[in-house]
């Protein structure tokens, strides 16, 4: 057990003294932003503000493309998604994320339960886009940290059904209550992405209702009494299988995709550029 936060001369004490996941899923990021601009050129401001490659180059490197997906069966591509930017600014703002209040999130958690929650909102995410944007080539990096800070929140509500009995508690409560105030903060910030090209709000909003969903069913064993515990397992695991199956069920039967998505040059001069020309292979 390690110490790296103090309250009022008190001592925070968390699980493991570094976000091992964190970092290292933010190397792999910068890698493969590297490779998508060394391979597919940087685009110019007008086709990405963001300042990043060519956007035929997302679908090639793994973004979310709901035709892929759904009729090549890439699911693969709810995992893959996590690790794509869009541009420098992107990157920059989600890794700032990622090393400092994710890796501390990791800290207090541990690394199995971090990437457990990391990786369903990754894939819930992935998901909720394609329900609610069928026709949009996107990534969902942001989605995946909005995942945790939706576990945050989570942990924070089971925290307050907590019965104290030390002093040690009392100290653990009153953080994760004051980490409230950071977590609006850096959920605002991700949130301004959604107006950007090429990410999509109900990418945000679906990865922070799958990581609080998860993060009510990983954190309700500290809730006291025994009923309102099991009533948390209940709420959380019934309500993520409910929404997961209705929006598998929508994907699967109810959605009508443009052929045009299999064909990404021809989607972007279709959607956005008369003259675009694709710059990465397909």
């Amino acid at each position: 057990v390690v110490t790296n936060f103090t309250l009022d001369e008190e001592v925070y004490y968390v699980k493991q003294s570094y976000g091992y996941f964190s970092m290292f899923i933010s190397v792999v990021q910068m890698f493969v932003f590297a490779g998508m601009t060394v391979m597919c050129g940087v685009a110019p401001l007008s086709i990405n503000p963001m300042v990043g490659p060519y956007p035929d180059s997302l679908s090639f490197w793994g973004a979310k493309n709901a035709y892929e997906i759904i009729y090549q069966n890439q699911w693969w591509r709810a995992i893959s998604g996590s690790m794509l930017h869009v541009g420098v600014i992107h990157l920059f703002c989600n890794i700032a994320l990622q090393i400092e209040t994710a890796a501390f999130f990791e800290r207090e958690w541990g690394s199995i339960k971090w990437l457990v929650i990391y990786i369903s909102a990754s894939f819930g995410s992935t998901v909720t886009a394609c329900a609610a944007h069928p026709e949009s080539i996107s990534v969902v990096s942001s989605g995946a940290i909005m995942g945790l800070f939706g576990a945050k929140l989570a942990e924070v509500i089971c925290s307050l059904c907590e019965k104290i009995e030390s002093k040690q508690q009392k100290i653990n409560k009153e953080v994760r209550i004051e980490q409230l105030s950071g977590l609006l903060c850096s959920t605002s910030l991700l949130g301004l992405f959604s107006f950007v090209p090429f990410i999509d709000w109900s990418a945000h909003f679906g990865g922070l209702c799958t990581g609080f969903l998860v993060g009510i069913i990983l954190f309700s064993g500290s809730i006291q009494p025994t009923a309102l515990k099991v009533y948390g397992y209940f709420v959380g695991i019934g309500t993520l299988v409910s929404s997961t199956y209705i929006l598998f069920n929508y994907m699967l039967t109810g959605m009508e995709l443009s052929e045009s998505l299999a064909d990404v040059c021809d989607y972007y001069q279709t959607y956005f550029w008369n003259d675009y020309v694709c710059n990465c292979g397909s």
